[in-house]
Formats: C-alpha cells, sequence, structure tokens
C-alpha cells in the first residue's frame, strides 16, 4: 500500500551517520522488493541483522497435488481443516497454482519459540476467527475478526493470538500484492470511486525495540522449503523506519460496496490485485434497485479464470447449501451460476447480509490432497433440476 508512514527515531538523512547515546552507530537495512525499484523502507537496528549464529534443518513444505490439471467444479468444508498447536504446522494448502497459495490454518497457540519470514511471497491472512496482535519488525498491529493482515515478504513476524479458536484463509502471492489500479491516480492516492481510503488502512503501531542478544530462532520459508536459521539478536530490535514498505491491516467492514440498479459484476468487490490473480470482498450491501432486477448472479463462463469463493458469514443466495468457512473452486473452462431456484428466490430481496472473500486467478488453480480430505460430495452435480 503505498502510503508514506514512519515509526521511532530515524535520521535527518538517509545513508548518513545515526549514533546510540554511546556513540555506536546503529545498522541501517534497506527493506525492498523488485530490486531497488518497488517499494522500499529503511530500517534502523541496534545490533547488526546479518548475524547468524547457527544453522539447523531444512524441511520440505511443498503442497502435495492430488490433481494438476481440473475441470471439476468442487466445495471444501474448510472449517474442517484440523487445529494444530503451531501457527506454521497449523498450515494447510488447498488450491496452489505458479502465482499464489490458498491456504487454511487454525492455530491454537501464539508463536514464541520462534520467529517467521517468507522469504517467497507476500501474505495475505484474513482472519476469520480469533483476535490477537501481529508482531513484526516494524511494529505491531492488532488484529480481529474480519481483518486482512498484508505482510510483505521478507517481513519478520510473530502472531500472538488473546484465545484457541483462531481460523485463518491465507493467501500466499508470488508478486507483490497491491491495491487495484483503477482506484489510484498517478500520484498513488485512492480515488473518490474507490470503495476505500488512506484512512480504512491500519499501518504499524510503535512497538519498544528490544535490545538482547542471544540465541533466536526463525524459521524462513524458501523455494518450498523451511529452513530454520538461529540469530545472535532479537530480530525486532528496530528503533525508527521511513517508508512504503511494511504491513498494514484492512478490515473487511471498511469496504465500501459498489451497487447498482442491476446487478453488478465481480470487480466492483475487488480489493487487492497480484500478477495473475485477485482478491474481492463481497460485504453486507443492498441488492439492485432496478424494478425488474435479478439480484441473484447471472450464469458466466468462466473461460479465463478459476474463481475461488471462501464463505464467511451470512446468508448466500446464490447457493443452496453452503456454510461458513467452506471454499468453492470453479474452474476456468465451464459455466457457473446460481443454484435451482436460486435466482427466483432473489427477485423483490432489498439487502443480503453475505460476507465471503474471493480470489480469481488467470492460470488454472491444483488441487491438493489435504483438500480432497475437506471435500463436500456431488457439488459438481448440484445444479441439476430435481
Amino acid at each position: 500500500m503505498p502510503i508514506y508512514h514512519h515509526l521511532g527515531n530515524i535520521p535527518p538523512k538517509r545513508h548518513t551517520v545515526f549514533r546510540k547515546a554511546n556513540g555506536e552507530l546503529y545498522y541501517e537495512q534497506l527493506f525492498g522488493t523488485e530490486g531497488f525499484s518497488g517499494m522500499s523502507s529503511l530500517l534502523y537496528h541496534i545490533h547488526r541483522p546479518t548475524m547468524v549464529k547457527a544453522l539447523g534443518e531444512v524441511k520440505n513444505v511443498a503442497p502435495e497435488i492430488a490433481i494438476d490439471r481440473n475441470l471439476k467444479s468442487y466445495m471444501f468444508a474448510g472449517l474442517k481443516a484440523k487445529p494444530a498447536d503451531d501457527f506454521l504446522e497449523s498450515r494447510i494448502p488447498v488450491l496452489v497454482n505458479n502465482d499464489c497459495h490458498i491456504e487454511l490454518a487454525a492455530p491454537r497457540r501464539s508463536m514464541d519459540a520462534y520467529f517467521y519470514k517468507n522469504a517467497d511471497a507476500d501474505e495475505v491472512i484474513f482472519v476469520h476467527k480469533g483476535s490477537g496482535v501481529l508482531q513484526t519488525m516494524m511494529g505491531e498491529l492488532p488484529f480481529a475478526y474480519g481483518d486482512y493482515l498484508v505482510v510483505p515478504r521478507g517481513m519478520i513476524y510473530r502472531m500472538q493470538f488473546e484465545g484457541e479458536d483462531n481460523r485463518l484463509f491465507i493467501v500466499q502471492s508470488f508478486s507483490p500484492v497491491y491495491t487495484p489500479k483503477r482506484y489510484r491516480n498517478y500520484f498513488g492516492q485512492l480515488l473518490e470511486h474507490s470503495p476505500f481510503c488512506e484512512r480504512d488502512i491500519r499501518r504499524p503501531q510503535y512497538m519498544e525495540p528490544v535490545d538482547e542478544k542471544g540465541a533466536f530462532t526463525m524459521k524462513i520459508r524458501k523455494q518450498n522449503c523451511l529452513h530454520h536459521y538461529t540469530y545472535a539478536s532479537h530480530p525486532f530490535d528496530v528503533v525508527g523506519w521511513d517508508g512504503y514498505n511494511y504491513p498494514y491491516a484492512f478490515s473487511i467492514f471498511d469496504f465500501e460496496p459498489i451497487t447498482g440498479r442491476i446487478h453488478q459484476p465481480p470487480p466492483v468487490h475487488q480489493t487487492f490485485e497480484a500478477h495473475n490473480f485477485v482478491i474481492c470482498s463481497f460485504c453486507p450491501r443492498l441488492y439492485d434497485y432496478h424494478p425488474e432486477a435479478i439480484p441473484a448472479p447471472y450464469n458466466h463462463s468462466n473461460i479465463d479464470s478459476d474463481e475461488v469463493l471462501y464463505y464467511v458469514d451470512g446468508d448466500f443466495m446464490s447457493r443452496n447449501h453452503v456454510e461458513k468457512g467452506f471454499i468453492s473452486l470453479h474452474p476456468a473452462g465451464i459455466p457457473h451460476g446460481p443454484h435451482p431456484g436460486a435466482a427466483e428466490r432473489s427477485i423483490g430481496q432489498k439487502e443480503t447480509e453475505e460476507l465471503a472473500v474471493m480470489v480469481d486467478t488467470f492460470k488454472p488453480l491444483m488441487v491438493t490432497k489435504q483438500a480432497l480430505e475437506l471435500e463436500e460430495p456431488g457439488y459438481w452435480e448440484s445444479w441439476l433440476e430435481a
């Protein structure tokens, strides 16, 4: 999210002397993307952020693919994913391609024993259940039900949960995650027709730097492997930073739906974009107000994209049987639309309370073995008339 932000203490000029009270230097770090041409921030550490003390195991965490060429519509019962104490062990890949991994997670415990860094992907973490604080090297972000947490690749973080009943819907993006271009002007400011604005973006809050040396475990994801590193200084020793590259939070409840006299297409719900996929938010809203409008979505052919919908809450008027946490997959190449009777039922309805997150990919998704364990059988034939 390209908004300039700064926290803590920083020198008046970048790449210049910045000393501690005892005369020693703080250690500057450029945290950037896309070489030196993407968004970046400058961080100032108490200790060198490069002090590797030990290298540990390298664990393969590549998704296990069950179906790599799919043309079948699926429904998965996401809340049947088994909880696990550990945050990383709880993460289950469901649908994947070379642009993104779509995952579920149900962690019961906070990350107290280690720090985590995804060196491959930005992460968009949607909070379906639970609350807590996302602690990062750039500050902390309180989170709750309905929040998107956008974590840039390379960000060192810990999830601190307030309870044990936590459910997360996670998208790993192997390209940077941005707000849609059509919402922004030449300077990057969100325009008047955007369904959200800069006031809705929650940026990190200041967190006291931790001046500690010792042995600090960091798990780093790179090329589908989890590398175990031990660093000699605490990762959260940043006294100040400024720039454009940092984690932020955005609540789905701050998305202002765009409505019209007749049914609006899915792009009006778009919230984020990345290379070859988008993320959309379906929120409570007034229905179409043409006197003859059919609020239910029309049948449409996904010729160019796979459509994934994660059902969060409320009424899902286009489906006859769907529960919280269900995930539908409608693959590119075949038409899909409302279930029998749904279009008829929608006529005359004035509003919907549905809440859902959609991921549309422009390259086919592969189905994992873990996803098949959550499959609701018979979904592909559920459009047959009785």
